[in-house]
């Protein structure tokens, strides 16, 4: 009621600005503003902070603020990441008065898809909304893409760090939409959390939108939750996380995870991958390179390549060689990607029998390389072609 009557005030206030001479002027442009300002308090005052995304440190922390034993954080952990609950009242180990109190200033933080597509070879598309790029004090609402990609036993899930992203790779339709946000722990995490899908997942991909080291906190404390043991105990090597390179963040990520690490490559001469990725500026390929020659990747850590093949751009054997040079001495494979097109880039993909040459000329040099077969590019859910814009307009 608070929140209706504060909406018609600010419509009242608004509509008689307009007609008032100039002398009222700054009486009703001061009153709109402050309504405005009471509007978006007491949204904010009422938003429930959510339980999901938050490590076991914290939830204890909270049950002892709230005035609970710590060990109510270690049940709270259970609920969320072993039983998945949707609601506070389903955690029927904790009181009842306990419970209610909980309630209200926290929830869950669970919010199911708006939307789904399904691709012809059983890819599957969802649109999740975002809280934490809901500016609240407008209707506007964000939201991120997920893919789904089931393959025999297999079944990956390619999940977004951001709502649109800074890199503005010119093969990416992501980058076209230019950067919203980050997405919360919380944010993340609730792509695998409220999938319909939740329980078939094998693997887990951070490739969808955005760069996950440009939102590294939260990307680490996500893959922590899911790999320790009172979150989802997932091993690290169900986990691979993407990235262009990003200067500091990289060699912080390599420290800190034992995820496997895919190189976003797509050219090994500098000039031409600056045109392709302006990231090259920040931290060139040869850094990156170099960097990762510090550490061993010859165990249970994989590290990839991952390289779009263009028609005429990127796939002759003058790219070949510099790929075998550049990463020589790398324990490390290269995944080669058809390329889709995106509206106004004069790009193309590379023939079959190009793509089968490369990869043959690079295992033929030691470098151990495959096709990535391409998955749901009908609902456009291949790779490049995410745009949480589109999604959006579509509801």
């Amino acid at each position: 009621m608070v929140f209706l009557s504060l909406n018609r005030t600010i419509g009242f206030a608004e509509s008689t600005f307009v007609r008032k001479s100039s002398k009222k002027i700054w009486f009703f442009s001061h009153l709109i503003v402050l309504l405005q300002s009471l509007k978006t308090k007491h949204i904010m005052d009422n938003i429930k902070k959510p339980l999901l995304g938050m490590t076991l440190t914290e939830l204890k922390q909270v049950a002892t603020e709230m005035g609970m034993p710590a060990f109510t954080g270690g049940q709270m952990a259970k609920w969320l990441y072993g039983q998945h609950v949707a609601s506070i009242d389903e955690m029927t180990n904790i009181s009842k008065a306990n419970r209610e109190r909980l309630k209200e200033e926290y929830e869950i933080g669970a919010m199911m898809p708006v939307d789904a597509q399904y691709s012809q070879d059983g890819t599957i598309k969802y649109l999740f909304p975002v809280s934490s790029n809901n500016t609240h004090s407008t209707s506007v609402t964000k939201y991120v893409e997920t893919v789904f990609i089931p393959d025999g036993d297999r079944a990956t899930l390619c999940v977004s760090c951001q709502v649109g992203c800074k890199m503005n790779c010119l093969f990416c339709q992501t980058g076209k939409q230019g950067f919203e946000g980050n997405l919360t722990v919380s944010d993340i995490l609730n792509q695998i959390y409220a999938l319909p899908e939740r329980d078939l997942l094998t693997n887990i991909v951070f490739m969808g939108q955005g760069e996950p080291m440009d939102n590294l906190d939260n990307v680490l404390k996500a893959t922590e939750i899911l790999t320790a043991d009172y979150g989802w105990a997932w091993s690290p090597k169900r986990i691979t996380v993407s990235s262009v390179g990003i200067r500091g963040k990289l060699k912080r990520f390599i420290e800190e995870s034992d995820c496997h690490l895919a190189i976003s490559l797509h050219s090994p001469l500098p000039e031409q991958r600056q045109e392709l990725m302006p990231a090259e500026k920040g931290m060139s390929i040869e850094d990156v390179v170099e960097l990762l020659h510090h550490y061993d990747f010859s165990h249970q850590r994989r590290l990839s390549f991952e390289y779009i093949v263009f028609g005429g751009v990127n796939d002759t054997k003058t790219h070949a060689r510099a790929l075998v040079t550049l990463l020589a001495g790398l324990d490390c494979r290269i995944n080669l990607i058809r390329f889709h097109q995106i509206p106004d880039v004069d790009l193309h993909g590379a023939s079959e029998e190009k793509m089968e040459w490369l990869r043959d000329y690079l295992t033929s040099h030691g470098i151990f390389t495959t096709i990535r077969a391409s998955r749901g590019q009908d609902i456009y859910a291949a790779c490049g072609l995410l745009s949480t814009r589109r999604g959006a307009e579509k509801k």
